[in-house]
């Protein structure tokens, strides 16, 4: 029962755990019927350290303000300063403060008061920070709606929150779902709006009513909304003002979308301390070398980004040799940190520390790890540090009864920082917050993480993965029973199971694996439409597989390992072999990003298994090529081969530089047949490449 593994501990940590091993033969020694769960591995002296020394985090906050409340109290200190930023335009905190007042007296006009919920769906733009700090405001709490989402995810979203009013815009009301919600349009029903009082609403909001309610993945099928009041994101705020290595206001880059909890921590952390947020529109989250304009143009000096996201920033900065002159903290969350080398020398070359948090939604950030220093020595896989201020973390075994230093655990979470729970889930709430049995508080609670991790020698903890199926990709938070269970919806569907496969090194997918009634009667095409009906883009699987039954275990268990490798959805029965020197260019590039043997010109990129962040490595590697500055938005607007031919020869046209086209040769006579990558090419080679006529 023992899991250790000695290359990640010191000699004293070594030590301790020899200790572990000498106590149990001690005890067993004395007694030989002892029970192996009456053995205890710890002393009292490590059970204090990992139970009350390592989670003695009581720091003093402002545990009686709202969140609009300390806004408020910066814009009295410096109405005049910037406080948003979006394509040229700029919000100062006076107007900012003034602009959603009117919107919270607005608001409280329809009935909205403390505890209610206000559906958000609004493209990203100063309008969307007027709206959620209005909803605050008001005493409400905002329930965020991505555009993008499937129309009955959002129905179900405004139905299960019991939205009082919908705020959104005239160019997204029709493509909303149509209920008996009222709704606000911020753009045509300014002019009423702009009527109501510039003074401060005086609501009798106290720190225990929501600020928000976020929807993440449920495992039954349905999303399950998390219910955050205001206290925990006070205290977070608090804690970050005094944790930044560089203190003070700031620029800061505002890349979640409002969906994510992380947005909040963007935005807030940056008013409170009266630095300014820059906005960024949709389609630059997804380009990395945008991005990297935006941020030296703007001045930003942090930066929050998920860990996947920041590795493909820092590829690319490193490949153009791109170093933001002002930027000095940046911080990532979302999923497993992993350094790689690209990053290693760009923050060498920043200057700058990491700062590595992690939290579920149902606590935003309760633990971090500032990596600082010489980035050559950080770890390939950084811990997740020790716990915020007015935190508790604790690593419990099976029977809930604290696990020694070194071995592994399931992570319970205590303090300040939890959510109330599941929005209108009495019976999830219960099963996943519960009484804290180490608290000295009547009513504390733990939240159970489902996260595997084991405490470090130094009280910092090490991620080791999950207890249950939860997944991330890309950032997300992903439930595959929820998949599955829209899978299972389909009238041809009888059995269905999604897994995440990596079939090569750091390219994780979402796979799904159908039984179908008439297999031949449905195509992966069809079930990927289905999915793509009812959820979010990055909850659909890059692949989906037909089979006729379901490898089992001899237990009856569907046998995971020995489910097969996908073959991604490219279009056989019509494909075509690339007809133009550009287009054989760009095939074989995807081919290479994509990691398939052949692409045909109406192949689909998504459809192939490509995403977002697939698609700026594909972007970039076009750049290296083809020496043609490609938007990213023009894959997805046009995501085969043959229509960004047509887009990359517009450029030429445009006299964008491009290289000259690639010959074809018959298999016999080429020379580059044998080379499976472009990488292969040395400069001269790629040069005589793409510089020879057809």
């Amino acid at each position: 029962g023992l899991e250790y593994n000695t290359d990640l501990f010191d000699r004293g940590t070594i030590r301790r755990m020899l200790g572990h091993l000498e106590r149990v033969l001690e005890e067993v020694a004395a007694d030989a019927d002892v029970r192996l769960s009456k053995l205890a591995l710890m002393d009292d002296a490590e059970r204090r350290q990992v139970v009350s020394e390592w989670n003695a985090t009581d720091a003093a906050y402002p545990r009686e303000r709202c969140i609009h409340q300390l806004f408020e109290a910066q814009a009295d200190r410096t109405p005049a300063a910037v406080a948003v930023v979006f394509e040229g335009g700029e919000l100062t905190y006076g107007e900012l403060d003034e602009r959603a007042n009117r919107l919270a007296w607005h608001l409280a006009g329809m009935g909205v008061g403390p505890d209610a919920r206000v559906g958000l769906c609004l493209e990203r733009g100063p309008e969307m920070m007027i709206a959620v700090l209005g909803i605050l405001k008001a005493g409400a709490a905002y329930v965020p709606l991505d555009p993008a989402y499937p129309a009955e995810r959002l129905a179900y979203m405004l139905e299960d929150s019991a939205a009082r009013v919908l705020l959104t815009q005239r160019s997204l009301a029709e493509r909303l779902p149509a209920g008996e919600t009222p709704v606000v349009r911020l753009d045509a029903d300014a002019a009423e709006i702009a009527r109501q009082s510039a003074a401060r609403p005086r609501v009798p909001v106290a720190p225990g009513h929501l600020a928000y309610v976020i929807y993440t993945s449920g495992s039954t099928g349905r999303p399950k909304g998390v219910a955050m009041p205001h206290r925990p994101l006070v205290n977070l705020l608090a804690w970050q003002a005094g944790d930044w290595r560089v203190p003070g206001a700031a620029v800061t880059l505002q890349f979640a979308t409002i969906s994510f909890d992380a947005s909040f921590h963007e935005i807030f952390s940056c008013w409170m301390a009266g630095g300014r947020v820059v906005l960024i529109a949709e389609e630059l989250r997804y380009d990395p070398a945008g991005l990297l304009e935006v941020m030296e143009r703007a001045g930003v000096e942090r930066l929050f980004m998920p860990a996947v996201a920041l590795q493909q920033l820092a590829e690319v900065a490193d490949a153009r040799g791109v170093v933001p002159s002002r930027l000095r903290e940046v911080q990532t969350a979302g999923e497993q940190l992993r350094i790689t080398e690209p990053m290693r020398r760009w923050f060498a070359a920043l200057g700058a520390p990491l700062h590595n948090h992690y939290g579920p939604s149902e606590t935003h950030v309760v633990t971090a790890l500032a990596l600082e220093g010489d980035p050559a020595g950080w770890p390939l896989l950084p811990g997740i540090g020790g716990p915020i201020a007015n935190t508790q973390c604790y690593v419990l075994d099976a029977r809930l009864r604290p696990a020694p230093i070194g071995i592994p655990g399931e992570l319970y979470l205590g303090g300040d920082s939890l959510a109330r729970g599941y929005l209108a889930r009495p019976a999830l709430t219960a099963e996943r917050f519960s009484p804290d049995p180490f608290a000295t508080v009547p009513g504390a609670r733990v939240y159970r993480t489902g996260d595997r991790v084991r405490w470090l020698a130094d009280g910092g903890i090490e991620f080791l993965g999950r207890t249950d199926e939860q997944v991330k990709i890309r950032g997300f938070r992903i439930e595959p029973g929820e998949v599955e269970a829209v899978l299972s919806d389909h009238a041809d569907v009888r059995e269905a199971v999604v897994v995440v496969r990596e079939d090569a090194p750091g390219d994780r997918r979402l796979v799904a694996y159908v039984v179908a009634d008439e297999p031949a009667a449905v195509t992966p095409a069809e079930l990927r439409a289905h999915l793509k009906g009812r959820l979010p883009e990055y909850m659909v699987p890059s692949a989906v597989v037909v089979l006729e039954s379901l490898p089992l275990t001899p237990s009856g268990k569907v046998a995971r390992r020995a489910l097969p490798e996908p073959e991604y959805a490219a279009a056989e029965e019509r494909h075509v072999a690339p007809r133009t020197p550009t287009e054989e260019v760009l095939a074989g590039i995807w081919a290479e990003v994509l990691r398939l043997e052949r692409v045909g010109v109406h192949d689909n990129f998504f459809d192939l298994g490509g995403h977002s962040l697939m698609a700026t490595r594909m972007v970039s590697r076009i750049r290296a090529v083809l020496s043609v500055e490609l938007p990213l938005r023009a894959l997805f607007e046009g995501p085969t081969v043959a229509e960004l031919s047509v887009r990359v020869e517009e450029m030429r046209r445009a006299e964008v530089p491009l290289l000259p086209p690639v010959v074809r040769r018959s298999p016999a006579s080429d020379p580059y047949d044998s080379i499976s990558s472009l990488d292969e090419l040395s400069d001269d080679e790629l040069d005589l490449l793409l510089s020879t006529q057809s």
